[in-house]
């Protein structure tokens, strides 16, 4: 035996047989530390299936699942100055900007589509956490003014999905004005008595949560979100005192009237959808269902969603099932 035996050809065969190995197949529960499978978790709207924990869901995926066959158009947005105040900190704003487009494949972190929901028309914008943290910046603002504006002109509902860090600091004072543009475009909206849904999912907090996120005709908000200004340690070095366990999540919020509901992921659309048929005085829709189930998707009844067959089985009791695909 000599080298090429020993030491070429093993190299070879290894490299001729080299598979790649997709990265992250599986994601780990924060809540529990349960381990579940990429494609399960996203057959099932990114929501664990035996904890019950809402994960981060992508702007387009929530859309998809929204919208009926999860089939909408998306509304061009205004074009904005891409860094005003030429910041830098660590990396120049701009560079900041490139990669998180290059990450998501969004020009910032608002989509805006319009679409029906139960064959009813609504006007959906969603924040998309992944991108600078969903934070508020000029883009951002102009997208939610543009979506309140095209509710307007349609006379549409407006759904309002929220996932942000707060303002985004790279703007400044200009990323603050934001604030009360987006306020003043809610409010033209409601003068046009058209109605005006938030989701308030996880996180949402600063002068998001300050502005349009608490400025809804009904605020839903997801399970276990957390919703706030400022954050917790932050309030407890200020007023020196121990906040109470659950504090700034969904469900303290809605104890102490806050937030009119916390609704489950899997039955957001048909909730949003009896409600769009209620503030819109619409004629009563059979296709949306009576009742949602409270519970997550077991794993079987997520094999079987992703796999397409056996909805008839799961019709009784988790509706949703067809819509997780």
């Amino acid at each position: 035996m000599n080298w090429i035996d020993n030491v070429v050809r093993p190299k070879i065969r290894s490299f001729l047989n080299r598979r790649e190995v997709e990265e992250n197949l599986w994601v780990k529960c924060p809540e529990s530390g349960e381990m579940v499978f990429y494609r399960d978790l996203e057959a099932n709207q990114w929501v664990v299936p035996n904890s019950g924990y809402h994960m981060k869901i992508k702007a387009k995926d929530r859309l998809a699942n929204f919208f009926d066959d999860g089939h909408y158009d998306t509304i061009a947005l205004p074009a904005v100055p891409q860094d005003p105040l030429k910041f830098r900190d660590v990396k120049r704003y701009t560079d900041r900007l490139k990669e998180n487009r290059t990450k998501t494949g969004m020009e910032d972190c608002v989509i805006v589509a319009t679409g029906k929901l139960y064959d009813r028309p609504v006007t959906v914008a969603v924040q998309d956490f992944d991108f600078l943290g969903g934070s508020l910046g000029m883009a951002a603002g102009s997208a939610i003014v543009k979506g309140l504006e095209t509710a307007v002109e349609r006379k549409e509902p407006f759904v309002m999905f929220v996932a942000s860090g707060g303002a985004r600091m790279q703007e400044g004072i200009l990323s603050l004005m934001q604030m009360p543009r987006t306020t003043v475009a809610v409010q033209r909206l409601k003068e046009a008595g058209l109605p005006y849904i938030v989701v308030i999912t996880n996180p949402t907090t600063g002068g998001v949560t300050a502005s349009y996120a608490m400025l809804g005709d009904i605020q839903i908000a997801e399970p276990g979100a957390t919703i706030g200004f400022a954050g917790a340690r932050v309030i407890e070095q200020t007023i020196r005192e121990k906040l109470p366990k659950g504090f700034q999540t969904s469900e303290y919020l809605r104890d102490h009237g806050m937030v009119d509901m916390v609704v489950h992921r899997h039955n957001l659309r048909a909730t949003i959808g009896s409600l769009v048929g209620i503030l819109t005085k619409a004629a009563a829709n059979d296709d949306i269902p009576a009742s949602a189930p409270s519970r997550s998707l077991t794993m079987r009844e997520v094999a079987v969603a992703a796999e397409g067959d056996g909805e008839d089985d799961l019709a009784a009791d988790a509706p949703v099932a067809a819509h997780a695909e």
